[in-house]
């Protein structure tokens, strides 16, 4: 068994990719009513079948977007019809056409359906109307006995009307050609109307007539064929239609009461006169201007009463009761009384007039202007604090103008003492901040000395000997203390507050774990009073 399963492996593996390939095939039913979209590459036909049925086809603005065929469903008079889209075809040999092309040749030789042939008449899809025709004399055969629609798309691109002579006639020569494909009553050709029709599938203009048209050809078609079969005896003998026939030639007209014509005109009549809130808005100025009146509809006793102000009640008091209605002409005479008593005010304005002073009494004023400038600097500088005041980077001093000489000179000129500024200033500079540590006292007297105190470890040079150490209730800036005291006290606080969480085996405040209350070994397998055969 397995030697034989192993010889036909590779036709079982064929037939499983064909099995592949079949399910993937659209579902086309050959004998239900079909309409067949055929044309060149990017004219227009996935725009067509999206439009009129809810397939979703890719459309894109190249060619051989559509690579297979796709089936749609539309509904025209109750019935279903479905609209296959085919690949484009292009104007060469049959045997030089590939298989995607090949798809649309079969649809076209097999199925018994209404054709639809597109045409692109602005010429977008990289085709001519002379290359269009070409190929629509070529497959000329494949449209036999089939009704046959020429359609002209893009039209919003290009119409009709404006195309040249020569294009105006191949398009005259495809109408011709499709009209005699249309069979009539008792096998003669019929009119040539409906057979070549303009549409815009980008504006949606023309689809519906297009679609309706196709499917009303299709349907009488099929009509006519049953009609000519042989089947349609045997339901003729079972089918009567019942005609009436008048009685006399006289015309009876419809009897309506007077009554019901009345109600209906005064129903008509209302419904003129009434006005809608639309109505309204557009004599009071639209939308956003006119404001519905939510008034109008309340049930008073009286009509008057609807536009009234509806009163304010706080503790039980009418506010309207309280407001003086002499309030505006008071508050006028106010302003007026306020302006002559500010007019008489201006006039005693304590700002000195410097155009009255003498030349003595100006120096003096410039003078104390001057020392209360100062006062106002001298007390921001104090403000200030040392990380708020500027510092000039040296890449930035390239001409070296903010030196300590200057600002001395700078804080002589204003009576300042200059030599606590230029100290700190060169204890803050940052070419010392690097700066190596220093050798003790005790080195310098004796470079060679070696700590030999500790004969365990290993000698080290005394200026590598330990900091000083702060005492715990120094306060340095920046901690937020005001004393030693209240450093102490604050740290003692902190110390009674973290006991209780210490004891609690606790990370820090934020800890919330709950551990487990009844551990696993100490709470199971405990034989109680009983059997003790099993736990």
């Amino acid at each position: 068994m397995c030697t034989i399963m192993k010889r036909i492996g590779p036709s079982l593996a064929y037939l499983e990719q064909v099995r592949q390939h079949m399910a993937r095939l659209p579902s086309i039913d050959p004998n239900t009513r079909t309409i067949l979209i055929c044309g060149y590459p990017n004219v227009g036909k996935s725009s067509f079948i999206n439009n009129i049925t809810r397939a979703d086809v890719d459309v894109q603005p190249y060619a051989f977007t559509t690579k297979s065929l796709f089936v749609g469903h539309t509904d025209y008079k109750y019935l279903r019809y479905q609209v296959i889209d085919t690949p484009g075809i292009l104007d060469h040999p049959l045997e030089d056409r590939n298989t995607i092309e090949m798809l649309s040749i079969t649809a076209l030789a097999h199925l018994k359906a209404a054709v639809l042939f597109f045409l692109d008449v602005s010429g977008s899809c990289g085709y001519t109307i002379a290359q269009q025709a070409a190929l629509f004399h070529s497959i000329k055969p494949l449209f036999a006995n089939k009704p046959l629609i020429v359609v002209c798309n893009k039209i919003d691109l290009q119409p009709l009307e404006g195309l040249p002579e020569d294009d105006a006639n191949l398009i005259a020569e495809m109408k011709a050609e499709a009209a005699k494909t249309m069979v009539g009553q008792y096998g003669k050709p019929g009119e040539d109307d409906g057979v070549l029709l303009s549409m815009s599938a980008l504006k949606e203009e023309g689809v519906n007539a297009v679609k309706n048209v196709a499917c009303e050809r299709l349907l009488e078609q099929r009509v006519e064929i049953k009609m000519k079969s042989k089947k349609i005896n045997d339901c003729l003998n079972r089918i009567h239609v019942a005609m009436p026939k008048a009685r006399d030639g006289k015309e009876r007209l419809p009897c309506i009461p007077q009554a019901v014509l009345v109600a209906k005109a005064q129903a008509a009549a209302a419904k003129e006169s009434r006005k809608l809130e639309k109505d309204l808005e557009d004599e009071n100025g639209g939308a956003g201007v006119y404001s519905a009146s939510l008034k109008k509809r309340y049930l008073l006793a009286d009509e008057s009463w609807k536009e009234d102000v509806i009163p304010e009640i706080l503790d039980g008091h009418n506010v309207a009761d309280f407001i003086d209605s002499d309030i505006m002409q008071r508050l006028e005479e106010l302003e007026r009384e306020e302006g002559l008593r500010m007019a008489a005010d201006g006039d005693d304005d304590d700002e000195m007039d410097e155009a009255s002073l003498t030349p003595e009494e100006k120096e003096a004023l410039a003078a104390i202007r001057k020392k209360k400038r100062m006062l106002v600097e001298e007390h921001r500088i104090k403000k200030s604090t040392a990380d708020s005041r500027p510092l000039v980077p040296r890449k930035f001093d390239k001409d070296r103008q903010f030196t300590t000489n200057r600002m001395g000179r700078h804080l002589s000129n204003l009576g300042l003492d200059p030599s606590a500024a230029i100290e700190r200033a060169r204890t803050r500079s940052v070419s010392r901040r690097g700066r190596k540590r220093e050798r003790s006292s005790a080195v310098e007297e004796n470079p060679d000395a070696m700590d030999i105190d500790q004969p365990n470890k290993k000698p080290r040079m005394l200026s590598r000997s330990r900091s000083r150490s702060r005492p715990p209730g120094e306060v340095t800036p920046g901690e937020g203390f005001k004393d030693s005291s209240q450093k102490l006290k604050a740290v003692k606080l902190g110390k009674k507050a973290a006991k209780k969480r210490n004891k609690d085996a606790r990370k820090g405040e934020g800890d919330r774990v709950i551990l487990n209350m009844k551990p696993k070994h100490l709470f199971s397998g405990k034989r109680s009073i009983g059997k003790t055969d099993r736990r």
